[in-house]
């Protein structure tokens, strides 16, 4: 299993459109992902979960993934949260 921790940069945080692409990102993946904010941990592969973080902007959030591509599914989920979901 291996973790990242990330910030959210864009401007109005995970909602329905970076959230989307984020989710569509972790499915592309065979690895079990999870984001982590607080106390709360859901299944990156959920919009629904996903949106129920309530990540706004500046958030710092963990990924954790495990899984034979975990590394390739963490470092595609940072480089999408690093470049602002394409509207930062």
């Amino acid at each position: 299993m291996q973790t990242i921790e990330l910030t959210i940069t864009n401007g109005v945080g995970l909602h329905a459109r970076p959230a989307a692409r984020f989710v569509q990102t972790a499915a592309k993946f065979r690895a079990k992902i999870s984001v982590i904010k607080g106390d709360l941990k859901v299944n990156a592969k959920s919009i629904i979960a996903v949106l129920s973080l309530g990540a706004g902007k500046g958030a710092k959030v963990t990924i954790e993934a495990s899984g034979e591509d975990e590394a390739e599914a963490l470092a595609a989920l940072k480089a999408l949260v690093e470049t602002g979901f394409g509207e930062a």
